[in-house]
């Protein structure tokens, strides 16, 4: 039996996109006669069969929009939802969310099933193997298709699409900024990879505000995490070791947290001994002891913003170019950096 034949695997062996081989099937002169010819050719030997319950939906609103994020577990993310939310709804627009659990093969799984036609739209931040392994294939497919597209915070630039971020490099500037205006001469710098966007581009941020100060840029406090690997272990050859750092950025507040702890059971008083400041103000932020100093970054404004350009673009009331929105950090102090009085 030969197997089951879909557009999608048409469009894959003759490399061009399924609105292609649709119109090829239905016999649009918009596509060559050879190219015709040989995609009905192929349809033909698979017998393929149109898949009309698919048909129907794709052909029709569903007013809903779909949104693939990396983890739920992050506050980020649960806020960026939440604004997603909020929009959508004030627009007639249900909200359905997967998760990529940072998979590549989860991630690819994700767009196959919600852009069979159960959604009009997504919205996506980039799992972190996708950007490792630099494979951007499904995407590339969705934008060919011209199918509605916002990715947010973890984005690829070389997609065509609209994207929401935040001034990562800002915010990372104003973090190691703040770091030095409190006394700090040794700041050491917990991120991730650089094949992860947003990790690059606040260590960018830091390494410019030193530079700025006239200060060295010295490589051995530059330390890169491993999430596949146990995380307080790497942290703690940040903090035990005879000369520790007098201040710690942390490129989010998961990495921030785990310095604290591992600061305070090392005796270290903080922000006397060691300063720490993170990314994302989150509820772990609020609540550690003492409470971290963080770097907002506005999760629900981006979200609304995420769901805005969405909605215009399935609605074609958005601008014939792809818009690119940056939002603005601001620091919110706490008292793992600054005492009071």
């Amino acid at each position: 039996m030969k197997p089951r034949i879909t557009l999608k695997k048409i469009a894959s062996e003759f490399g061009v996109s399924i609105s292609t081989v649709s119109k090829a099937l239905k016999g649009s002169h918009e596509i060559s006669e050879e190219v015709r010819e040989r995609i009905q050719a192929y349809a033909d030997y698979y017998n393929y069969k149109p898949n009309n319950l698919a048909l129907q939906l794709r052909n029709q609103k569903t007013s809903v929009i779909g949104v693939i994020i990396p983890e739920i577990v992050h506050h980020f993310f649960s806020t960026v939802i939440d604004g997603i939310e909020h929009y959508a709804n004030q627009k007639g627009y249900n909200v359905m969310v997967c998760v990529s659990n940072e998979s590549y093969e989860k991630e690819v799984l994700n767009f196959n099933v919600l852009t069979n036609g159960s959604v009009d739209g997504l919205i996506v931040s980039v799992a972190r193997e996708t950007q490792e392994n630099q494979k951007f294939d499904h995407f590339k497919s969705l934008t060919k298709d011209e199918f509605p597209l916002v990715l947010f915070d973890r984005i690829i630039d070389e997609i065509n699409c609209d994207k929401v971020v935040i001034d990562d490099v800002g915010g990372g500037y104003k973090a190691a900024n703040h770091l030095m205006e409190v006394g700090a001469k040794r700041i050491a710098l917990i991120t991730t990879e650089d094949y992860v966007t947003v990790g690059s581009l606040r260590k960018q941020g830091y390494l410019k505000a030193l530079k700025n100060k006239g200060i060295t840029i010295d490589e051995s406090l530059i330390y890169y995490i491993d999430d596949s690997k146990n995380l307080y272990q790497q942290i703690e050859k940040v903090i035990n070791v005879p000369n520790p750092p007098d201040a710690i950025l942390a490129v989010n507040e998961i990495y921030a947290a785990n310095a604290l702890i591992i600061a305070k059971e090392r005796g270290l008083s903080i922000p006397n001994d060691i300063a720490i400041i993170g990314f994302t103000s989150g509820l772990i932020s609020e609540f550690t002891s003492p409470p971290l100093t963080c770097v907002e970054q506005h999760g629900y404004l981006m979200g609304e913003q995420a769901a805005e350009l969405l909605i215009n673009r399935i609605e074609n009331t958005a601008p014939k170019d792809f818009q690119k929105e940056v939002i603005s950090t601001n620091l919110k102090i706490r008292k793992s950096t600054f005492i009071d009085g």
